[in-house]
């Protein structure tokens, strides 16, 4: 199948499809006037891909867990993409640390404007000639 159809069936812009392509997560056939086609089984790779993608991951972290699926019986392609999975969720777990303090921070800011504008409100208006 063409790009086209393949961005069809999947629902993933011809665009991204060439992305993928790009960063080694897809592979396509070449015909003589240099169009992509793409096998049957591309269809589900595209579905794991966004789903590893949904999942925070970055293309370059999905081409270091993609082996995983490509070669399912090796133990040490296996442990790998564990390890790699395991170091992402750490430092997706990091992040959200780093996020929660970050608005932490932003709450005392926003209870400090609280307080102010309350005590604006709470002066009389004073109107100069």
């Amino acid at each position: 199948m063409r790009i086209g159809e393949l961005s069809r069936r999947t629902g993933v812009s011809s665009r991204s499809l060439r992305y993928y392509e790009e960063q080694g997560l897809l592979t396509s056939s070449r015909s003589e006037a240099g169009q992509r086609h793409y096998s049957d089984a591309e269809v589900e790779r595209v579905a794991l891909i966004r789903q590893l993608f949904d999942a925070g991951l970055s293309s370059r972290v999905i081409a270091a867990v993609l082996p995983c699926v490509e070669i399912p019986g090796d133990p040490g392609v296996a442990e790998e993409a564990f390890a790699t999975m395991t170091r992402e969720r750490a430092r997706i777990d990091a992040e959200v640390a780093r996020l929660i303090e970050t608005r932490n921070a932003l709450d005392v800011v926003i209870e400090a404007n609280s307080r102010h504008r309350a005590a604006l409100a709470a002066e009389p208006v004073t109107r100069s000639a």
